[in-house]
């Protein structure tokens, strides 16, 4: 059952949040009123996830992530704030956070997002002896239009890294979720050509106008391939779908307050947040997402004495 600590000052907010997944699964909660008494609960016991709601990430927010991702890195954090603190919310990922979601969309993307979240943190074990003779690994995959796929996929693809002994923990999630979101947005945007502007929408056009594109030609027959090269020195994934593809120049700006409210604009911002590097060929059919590997330093004692990954 998996363990979720959530941090509000507010009772009434706890409530809520908790109220929006209360319904799809399963799930242990513990609460915190404040950054001290969340680092208290680490300390005593590690959650599986953990879920931050702060109007603005703010120095002091921005050092507990810190501290956090320091001490705890197989602890991921959800960062819920609002559209308007788009360039904090983008530091608040470079210190540590593994997703984001503006308050104002909870109701329609927390369950998505914990899920995602839980299913990059929870990587099952692979034949470990065999996998951590690997030194280097490079795979093709070829993929239908199905998302339910992506899941193990990226599972696959962390334990190579864990077993090559690459990246911390915290680490692999990250270059997990970027891999992630590359293959939805080739899937839904790519092969079967679906506005994000769609997401946006109430009336459920979205899933249903998915529905019918993955049974309905041309869209049915196109493929996503997933090229894979892992080296001491760097992860590289490529990414190509067989849509008609978009000009790379006309990306929305990620940072931008109105594309941080909306769903379509995270992906883009978790990959570049996420990634070394994140280059479209010319047609915009194919993302190649780079990960330069370097040897993480070892977790430094706090202040506070929180740090323990146990």
């Amino acid at each position: 059952m998996p363990k979720i600590l959530l941090v509000d000052p507010s009772g009434t907010d706890r409530q809520y949040i908790a109220g929006l997944l209360g319904t799809d699964r399963e799930l242990q909660w513990e609460y915190a009123s404040s950054g001290q008494e969340a680092l208290e609960k680490l300390s005593q016991s590690r959650p599986d996830l953990l879920i931050a709601n702060v109007a603005s990430p703010g120095r002091e927010g921005l050092e507990l992530l810190e501290q956090i991702h320091r001490c705890w890195p197989t602890v991921p954090v959800i960062l819920l704030t609002s559209a308007q603190t788009a360039q904090t919310t983008a530091e608040a990922l470079r210190h540590g956070a593994i997703s984001y979601l503006p308050r104002e969309r909870l109701a329609e993307r927390l369950r998505q997002t914990v899920a995602k979240v839980l299913t990059a943190a929870g990587v099952q074990r692979l034949q470990p002896r065999l996998l951590g003779c690997i030194t280097e690994s490079s795979c093709l995959f070829l993929l239908e239009n199905d998302l339910s796929l992506i899941g193990p996929l990226i599972g696959y693809l962390q334990e190579n890294l864990a077993h090559i002994g690459l990246l911390d923990p915290a680490e692999r999630m990250r270059v997990g979720l970027a891999v992630e979101e590359a293959l939805s947005n080739a899937i839904i945007h790519g092969n079967l050509e679906l506005s994000s502007q769609l997401k946006d929408l109430e009336n459920h056009a979205f899933e249903k106008l998915l529905a019918q594109r993955r049974t309905s030609p041309p869209y049915c027959f196109r493929k996503v391939s997933l090229e894979v090269s892992i080296t001491p020195e760097e992860a590289r994934f490529v990414i190509t779908d067989e849509g008609p593809g978009f000009n790379p120049q006309e990306l929305p700006n990620p940072l931008d307050p109105a594309n941080l409210e909306r769903c379509s604009g995270r992906g883009i911002l978790l990959m570049k947040t996420f990634m070394d590097q994140v280059q479209y060929n010319q047609k915009g059919n194919q993302v190649t997402l780079i990960k330069r590997l370097r040897s993480q330093p070892p977790c430094s004692q706090p202040p506070s004495s929180y740090c323990s990954d146990g």
